[in-house]
């Protein structure tokens, strides 16, 4: 038997469908660490769980973009007597624009972030979920569905995030540990700034990320390997089934030059970090 405390584990906890996941667990009785590299935001994200009721989330300050940021994370819940019950791998970030223009090194950033790292984390701990009859939430993305002409490496990352998670699904579901993958469309958070994508998502298929991160847990709890949270959205994930690829891309293209458009017509904004 284990002598560390279970914990559910929420990386890119600091804002948006992290902080809304981590409130989420808390509130339904869970144990929850938040990781991200930002610690103010980190710890008034633990304040206002605290102050609604539920238990402190302990807060552990790393950015997920170091390559040795998943051996750190370990470090720390070993320290603190903790080890994951649960893993919600949340941390990533998109960049906006063709691939060919966007700076190489970013767009590989973004592959160790939304892939390898997620990864790690999902298989550091097969042991401990297992003991703990935990399991996994990955948060994908709708572009996982879709080819990305306009966000190429963002849209094959989130397709292997929902190839990975699925497939984690079957392995694992015969050993008590449920995976589910989220795939929300438009959420209002800090990505879409973070990745240059200015300020305009489209009206019907955005949902707020407090709805999303409900959805996200019910799926999860449920044991479901899939959720994609809005009846547009649905639809949207569907396109591949109905459509040939090259008119799916084509449709993608169509609406990221729309948008290229709308945010060009906009006051320039810097873009910031991409991480949380």
């Amino acid at each position: 038997m284990s002598i560390f405390q279970p914990v559910t584990l929420v990386t890119g906890g600091s804002s948006g469908i992290g902080a809304a996941l981590a409130r989420v667990f808390a509130e339904h009785g869970h144990e929850v660490a938040v990781v991200a590299r930002r610690e103010p935001q980190l710890a008034a994200v633990a304040d206002a769980i605290a102050a609604s009721g539920a238990k402190k989330p302990h807060v552990i300050a790393i950015d997920l973009a170091r390559s040795d940021s998943p051996a750190r994370i370990a470090h720390e819940l070993l320290a603190r007597g903790l080890e994951p019950g649960i893993v919600v791998n949340n941390a990533g970030f998109g960049l906006f624009g063709p691939a060919a223009e966007l700076d190489r090194a970013q767009q590989l950033d973004m592959i160790d972030v939304n892939v390898r790292t997620l990864t790690d984390l999902s298989l550091r701990w097969i042991d401990s979920l297992i003991r703990h009859k935990g399991g996994i939430l990955n948060v994908a993305s709708l572009a996982g569905f879709l080819p990305g002409p306009g966000m190429a490496v963002y849209y094959a990352t989130k397709a292997y995030v929902l190839s990975f998670t699925e497939s984690l699904h079957r392995e694992l579901k015969p050993r008590g540990v449920r995976v589910t993958a989220l795939c929300p469309g438009p959420v209002r958070t800090e990505f879409q700034r973070r990745a240059g994508m200015g300020e305009r998502l489209p009206g019907l298929l955005v949902r707020p990320a407090d709805k999303v991160a409900r959805e996200g847990y019910e799926a999860f709890m449920q044991g479901r390997p899939l959720v994609v949270p809005g009846l547009g959205n649905k639809i949207l994930a569907s396109l591949p089934r109905l459509l040939p690829r090259r008119v799916t891309a084509g449709l993608v293209a169509a609406s990221q030059r729309n948008r290229r458009k709308a945010k060009s017509s906009a006051w320039p904004r810097r873009r910031q970090g991409p991480t949380e």
